[in-house]
């Protein structure tokens, strides 16, 4: 019984195609990582409150003259 040889490019479609579910499953495996990761654990709420208080500034005082002569 004589052995049948795949042709080169039946050979080139199966490692696209593997390399194409490979780079699905990883790309699955990011998002759902993503995912788990956004969300929050419940339990754990933290608020904080900073209140700013606005600084009061002395007053500016110059006193500028202006002298000009009419010739």
């Amino acid at each position: 019984m004589p052995v049948r040889r795949r042709s080169p490019a039946r050979r080139v479609l199966r490692i696209v195609l593997l390399l194409l579910i490979l780079g699905a499953v990883f790309a699955a495996g990011i998002a759902l990582g993503e995912s788990l990761h956004d969300n929050p654990k419940p339990g754990e709420t933290r608020t904080q409150t900073r209140q700013l208080r606005p600084v009061s500034l002395p007053p500016v005082t110059r006193t500028v003259t202006v002298t000009t002569t009419r010739g």
